[in-house]
């Protein structure tokens, strides 16, 4: 650009002179881009637990429908719906009259028969010493003999009537036959109970410890052997939330086929249950402790990304500016990603507003309420549709 520069010579004679100028101004330099505001985040290396993730089911560790062995009538229930219970606890008794008398009948039966048998005893002795003198022939003494067998097998026969009496007599009293929980009551004082009764008197569930069902794909099974080859595994029980961790407790068993029509496999562990957090019934979130990994490499799953190529992370370099870089990802679990390569510990990613970012752009890491800010901007622009 040509500038003209008109300058007037004041009070002279002649007219005012005009200079030409060819001289042009510098170009204005070129700003560079802002900074991109972004949250960034250190690759740590710590001791990380690495789990199989699953869905169960709450099972009584050991489930009794409490039945009659014999019938009558019930004159007392002795437990209350819904009580905690001991092995042995009487919960109901039957009339115990009509077997009471069964085992007196029994009882008689046996004595007449013991004198009876005392009785041949001494008749055979008496024929024994006839017989030596001469005076009882031998068909007598023989005859005696086979009766006197006779009646000592009689009466072990009645000792026989006299056990199952009194077992019966014991039936009287429905006991618990193992620790647990009642549930409702099916039978009501006074009624007939009867062997038959499909429902029985009560069922008890023991929850004492208790037993979780649940499932994982059989692309899980080898793993899960290897690692049960070197000692039991731990598993956790979660909400249906999966925020409160209920129980710990031990991988039992993996059922012995694959479930084809899911292509999962079953497995089973127990709780102590000690604050009765589990009940049968329940559904819940269930962790297996697989292994912890040694020195592993954790960021926040935010930072990592998917492309074409797969998963990847925004490397913060040491000049400022970022670049991508490829990863392995082990899990996700809790916000937390388990690295298997890509990384070094103590390198910075960006963990939040990659979506301005480009290859080579320069960033300025957000801290405290400013990096807060903005992972709540960022949550808010991913919910918009």
């Amino acid at each position: 650009m040509v500038l003209i520069t008109a300058i007037a010579v004041i009070g002279g004679a002649g007219p005012a002179v005009w200079y030409v100028s060819d001289t042009t101004p510098p170009a204005q330099a070129a700003l560079p881009p802002p900074a991109v505001p972004v949250v960034a985040g250190t690759v740590e290396s710590s001791n990380v637990p690495v789990y199989l993730h699953g869905m169960g089911t709450v099972v009584a560790y050991n489930n009794v429908i409490v039945q009659s062995q014999i019938t009558g009538q019930i004159i007392k229930i002795a437990f209350i719906q819904g009580q905690t219970v001991k092995k042995g606890d009487l919960l109901a008794e039957i009339d115990p009259r009509p077997y009471q008398a069964q085992l007196d009948q029994a009882i008689a039966t046996r004595d007449r028969d013991q004198a009876q048998l005392l009785n041949a005893r001494a008749d055979l002795n008496r024929y024994t010493a006839l017989q030596q003198k001469g005076f009882a022939t031998t068909q007598l003494v023989a005859t005696q003999n086979a009766q006197l067998s006779q009646l000592q097998a009689q009466v072990k026969y009645d000792e026989g009537v006299i056990a199952q009496a009194r077992t019966n007599l014991s039936y009287t009293r429905l006991t618990a036959p193992i620790d647990g929980v009642t549930g409702v009551r099916q039978v009501d004082e006074g009624n007939i109970i009867t062997p038959s009764s499909a429902n029985g008197l009560v069922d008890i569930a023991q929850i004492q410890p208790a037993s979780l069902f649940f499932f994982l794909p059989q692309t899980d099974f080898v793993q899960i052997q290897q690692q049960m080859a070197t000692g039991p595994l731990t598993v956790l029980a979660y909400s249906q939330d999966d925020k409160v961790k209920l129980d710990t407790g031990k991988l039992d068993l993996i059922d012995n086929q694959i479930v084809q029509t899911t292509g999962t496999i079953r497995l089973r562990a127990s709780f102590p249950n000690a604050k009765r957090t589990l009940w049968p019934g329940e559904l819940l979130n269930v962790r297996l402790l697989l292994e912890t990994r040694q020195g592993g490499l954790t960021i926040a799953g935010s930072a990592v990304q998917q492309g074409p190529q797969g998963s990847f992370v925004w490397v913060i370099g040491s000049d400022g500016t970022v670049q991508t870089r490829p990863v392995e990802v082990a899990e996700i679990d809790e916000g937390i990603a388990l690295i298997n390569s890509g990384l070094q510990a103590g390198e910075k990613v960006v963990v939040d507003g990659q979506y301005r970012l480009q290859p080579g752009a320069s960033i300025q890491a957000l801290t405290g309420q400013a990096a807060r800010g903005a992972q709540l901007q960022s949550s808010i622009e991913q919910e918009i549709p």
